[in-house]
């Protein structure tokens, strides 16, 4: 599970092969042994839980970062690690 991005005590996570679970483009968010997984492409919580103003940033940051994160989806699902992306600032 390559780590891609810490910001604000949250880990963003991708797996490689991960896309038989959701069936759509995903990263993982850690917060404080919380875990929740969020479309890439529209930042919808798809499950899990963390805390609501920490999804919030979650979500601003995919906003920000989409076009990455989707070329990083591409390499996890071939089973290439992911480029690291800019944490929120």
């Amino acid at each position: 599970m390559p780590t891609i991005s810490m910001f604000f005590g949250i880990v963003i996570y991708m797996y490689c092969y991960d896309n038989e679970r959701h069936k759509a483009p995903h990263v993982h968010a850690k917060y404080q042994g919380q875990d929740a997984s969020f479309s890439i492409v529209d930042g919808e919580l798809l499950a899990g839980e963390i805390p609501t103003a920490k999804a919030r940033l979650v979500q601003a940051w995919i906003e920000i970062h989409r076009e990455e994160l989707m070329a990083d989806w591409d390499l996890a699902i071939s089973g290439e690690p992911p480029f690291r992306i800019d944490p929120l600032r």
